[in-house]
C-alpha cells in the first residue's frame, strides 16, 4: 500500500468540456474555460482554455506579468509573440511555451480560431502594461 502525504490544502479535481465553467479573462476576443485548478490548489496554480473565433485585430501592446511563470500549449492555431530578448516567435499547434514572470512580450498575431491551454503560477496572475524594450518601439 502506497502511504503518500496528501496535501490538505489541494483537491482533486475532474472538468470535462461540458461542466467547465465560463469566466471572464484579460482578452475580449477570447472566450475562458475554467479547469477548476485554482480552487482545488487553493490558488497556487490556475489552469484555463482559452478559445477565439476571430483573431487579434491589433497587438496586445508591450506588458509583463505578475506571476511566477506562464506556460502555454497551443492546442489549434497560432499566436505570433516578439520578447524583450528580441525573439520573436510564431507558437503553432502542438508547440509549448513557457513565460517566466515579469518578461516583457507582445503578441501581435493570432490565427482566427485558436485553442490555447494556459497554466499559471500561482494563479492570481497580473498583467502589468509596460514600455517597449529599447530599439523595439
Amino acid at each position: 500500500m502506497n502511504d503518500a502525504p496528501s496535501k490538505p490544502s489541494e483537491t482533486l479535481v475532474h472538468v470535462t468540456p461540458a461542466t467547465a465553467k465560463t469566466i471572464p479573462g484579460r482578452r475580449a476576443f477570447f472566450t475562458y474555460f475554467d479547469l477548476g485548478v485554482e480552487d482545488a490548489t487553493s490558488g497556487a496554480m490556475k489552469a484555463q482554455v482559452m478559445k477565439s473565433t476571430q483573431g487579434l485585430s491589433k497587438p496586445t501592446g508591450w506588458h509583463y506579468h505578475e506571476c511566477d511563470r506562464q506556460f502555454l500549449y497551443m492546442i489549434k492555431g497560432w499566436v505570433d509573440l516578439e520578447f524583450e530578448d528580441g525573439r520573436k516567435l510564431r507558437v503553432n499547434a502542438g508547440d509549448s511555451l513557457m513565460i517566466p514572470g515579469g518578461m516583457r512580450h507582445n503578441e501581435t498575431a493570432t490565427s482566427e480560431a485558436m485553442d490555447l491551454l494556459e497554466i499559471l503560477v500561482p494563479a492570481g496572475m497580473r498583467t502589468v502594461a509596460c514600455d517597449p524594450p529599447e530599439g523595439m518601439g
